[in-house]
This record gives structure tokens, sequence and C-alpha cells, in this order.
């Protein structure tokens, strides 16, 4: 059974990135990318850091971008969702 976790994968890479170890943020995104049935070598994977906003608990947030490599653009849903808020 998969384990249930409350966090967005945005939410941690930002949390990643706060504590300095954006490294494993590429390692994060492949593995979400697993368990949803994608293959990681076909994408490109880019992180965009940025302030995040006033009365926010983290000093950063970081939006996912995801390229795929083969020109194709990347499903609407699938970008919505890995940049998604909240739980």
């Amino acid at each position: 059974m998969p384990q249930v976790n409350p966090f967005t994968i945005r939410m941690q890479v930002s949390k990643m990135f706060e504590q300095g170890q954006s490294l494993f943020a590429e390692v994060k995104v492949q593995d979400w990318l697993r368990e949803r049935n994608y293959n990681p070598k076909d994408y490109v994977i880019r992180f965009h850091q940025k302030m995040a906003p006033v009365g926010s608990s983290s000093s950063v947030t970081v939006e996912i971008e995801l390229l795929r490599k083969d020109g194709q653009p990347v499903e609407e849903w699938l970008q919505q969702e890995i940049n998604r808020h909240k739980a």
C-alpha cells in the first residue's frame, strides 16, 4: 500500500530548497513521476525559486516545470498537479 503524504510535491520540494537540500529535489520529482506511471527519463525537470507570499510559513516557494524531451507538450493536468499548492 502506498504511503500517504499530506504534503504536495511542490511543498516538499520548496522545503528541500529552504533547507539547502535542493540537490535531492530532482530525485523527489522523478519518484513522483514514477508513482504516476510516467518515465522520468522522458522529462527535463526545472525548478524556479521565488519568494514565498507574505504570511507564508516558509521563505521560498519553488515552481516545478516539466518539459518533454521529445518536444511534445506536457499534459496540462500533470503540470498543474505537480505545482498544486494544497494537498
